[in-house]
């Protein structure tokens, strides 16, 4: 049997950055993640200028896809609203790696299939003992299924599904556009471009709100990049969009159980506004990696409910 203080199960921006934060602290965690890094993301990789700052990344540290828009392109039923702010683009193929090796812990490719609670701490798949666990496995973390799925029942309403793309492409737009309601659309569809020849193409909507109209998200996938060939932002290929799941930010919500965690998309965090996650998983590992620290309890309640405020006032 291994013996550790913290494991983090999921090495996505949450877990990455609550190790990165134990590891300041010396405390001995572990990164266990059923595949390797770096992979493949389903995200618009989408990060604010607060995100930069409480993950201290410096000017010209990070060495991959760092897209910046001065300006964001927002459309609602058809008309523009050029917003000026300051954000940024990245490939999550790349930074999700790049944080999880910045942090300093050891990674373990390991599919958790059984966590059991002991007196004192918990054992994971009969081979690993810690007295603190953090459940940042995304939508369907093992953590939230075994601790946390009776006490914080997921709100099926704030249930967002969508379908994107990410392929090298030689971009013409250097805008970030997002369209509002198009077609009865309950939520949003981008384009974002991200250096280095890579551009993002997505769709996310409310699924219960989907199946209420009578429509699917792969409809609306088809009239979005009806819209973006022929308004030439990208030419006629042969798309292959994937697909994923999460949860908007609930009212109220249970994110501690004595010495378990969830955080990030565990947790259903996403801004209720643009259904941003990255912030909201980054500054989540950090407030859990400070309840293991300091010992006090954990709360998710500093992180904001909407990103708007971020892209309007980005600091």
């Amino acid at each position: 049997m291994i013996h550790v203080k913290v494991i983090i199960i999921g090495g996505g921006p949450a877990g990455s950055t609550c190790a990165w934060k134990l590891k300041q602290h010396n405390i001995h965690a572990v990164v266990l993640d059923k595949k390797a890094f770096p992979r493949p993301k389903t995200c618009a990789g989408w990060i604010t200028p607060k995100i930069v700052k409480c993950l201290k990344i410096r000017p010209g540290e990070y060495p991959y896809t760092w897209q910046q828009f001065n300006h964001l392109n927002y459309y609602f039923y058809g008309r523009r609203v050029r917003v000026k702010t300051r954000q940024y683009a990245i490939r999550r193929y790349e930074f999700d790696h790049w944080l999880l090796v910045r942090s300093g812990i050891p990674i373990v490719e390991h599919h958790v299939k059984s966590i059991a609670k002991v007196n004192d701490g918990y054992i994971i798949d009969d081979t690993l003992k810690c007295e603190f666990l953090v459940g940042a496995g995304g939508t369907n973390c093992c953590v939230y299924r075994t601790f946390f799925r009776e006490s914080n029942p997921r709100n099926e309403r704030n249930k967002i599904i969508a379908l994107e793309e990410e392929f090298p492409y030689a971009v013409s737009d250097p805008d970030c556009h997002l369209w509002f309601f198009d077609h009865q659309l309950p939520g949003y569809a981008w384009y974002v471009p991200k250096g280095h020849g890579y551009v993002n193409l997505g769709i996310g909507a409310k699924h219960q709100k989907l199946k209420q109209r009578g429509t699917t998200i792969f409809e609306h996938w088809e009239k979005l990049i009806h819209k973006i060939i022929s308004q030439g932002m990208v030419e006629p290929r042969q798309f292959r969009p994937r697909g994923c799941s999460y949860y908007l930010r609930n009212r109220q919500g249970i994110y501690q159980s004595e010495k378990a965690f969830i955080v990030g998309d565990a947790a259903g965090l996403a801004t209720l506004d643009m259904g941003e996650g990255i912030g909201p998983a980054v500054r989540s590992g950090i407030l859990a990696a400070n309840a293991i620290i300091t010992g006090r309890r954990y709360s998710n309640q500093r992180i904001g409910r909407f990103s708007l405020r971020d892209i309007l006032m980005p600091g």
